[in-house]
């Protein structure tokens, strides 16, 4: 992810490692279907993986969802142990930018989290890219940590090959779950500390304000850091 703005000198050591800017429009939104296979999730706290692009965006929106306790920035997928940002970045370790979040399914559900995704996040029938970015590490996927996440992420995949909600074939599919590798601090928390930075504004802005707009009653005004 390479900056190609002028951007303040307090935000020149990212310009190294931070998404691609572009000169085009964000993405469009989709209304994601509700899910007609409900998560039941009980006994407390639960995580679960998102791949969805640039892990910025992927972090800002979760972090804005009611019932979310945190979501980190990290790297998913790969062999390699303990990989850099500038590793994954060349595209050839295996792994993707991703986003494990942690969540109370007693106020936000692992379908509802889906249908989230999807709509203001994602675009599933992408791959290998997301937005302005490309690349293998910009690949889309669900990495669902229990079985019940994997019924109802493969049940929900079904649903929207069948939906009619997007023109293009469903590309974006189940990923076994591998360890997964907090990126680098400044990745942390990055719209929260960088909310003027360029590819903020374009790209990751409208994210959270299709959330808000779409699910209002998913959207908590109060980023939850990770």
């Amino acid at each position: 992810m390479r900056i190609k703005l002028l951007l303040p000198l307090v935000v020149a050591a990212f310009a190294a490692s931070s998404c691609q800017s572009a000169a085009s429009a964000a993405e469009s939104v989709v209304m994601a279907p509700a899910a007609k296979r409900i998560a039941h999730e009980s006994g407390g706290l639960k995580t679960a993986i998102f791949s969805g692009g640039c892990f910025w965006g992927v972090e800002a929106v979760f972090s804005h969802v009611r019932g979310v306790k945190s979501a980190i920035s990290g790297y998913d997928g790969g062999d390699a142990k303990n990989p850099s940002y500038e590793q994954v970045s060349t595209g050839t370790t295996g792994h993707r930018e991703s986003v494990k979040v942690t969540y109370d399914p007693k106020v936000v559900r692992y379908d509802q989290l889906l249908q989230v995704f999807f709509s203001v996040v994602a675009d599933p029938t992408l791959r290998n890219r997301q937005g302005p970015d490309e690349g293998t590490q910009y690949n889309a996927a669900l990495v669902p940590l229990s079985k019940e996440q994997h019924d109802v992420a493969a049940a929900y995949l079904a649903q929207m090959k069948t939906s009619g909600k997007w023109k293009a074939p469903i590309v974006t599919g189940i990923a076994p779950a591998k360890p997964f590798y907090p990126a680098e601090g400044y990745h942390q928390d990055f719209i929260l500390k960088n909310p003027h930075q360029g590819y903020i504004v374009q790209w990751d802005l409208p994210k959270v304000a299709a959330l808000k707009q779409l699910f209002p009653s998913l959207y908590s005004p109060t980023f939850q850091t990770g």
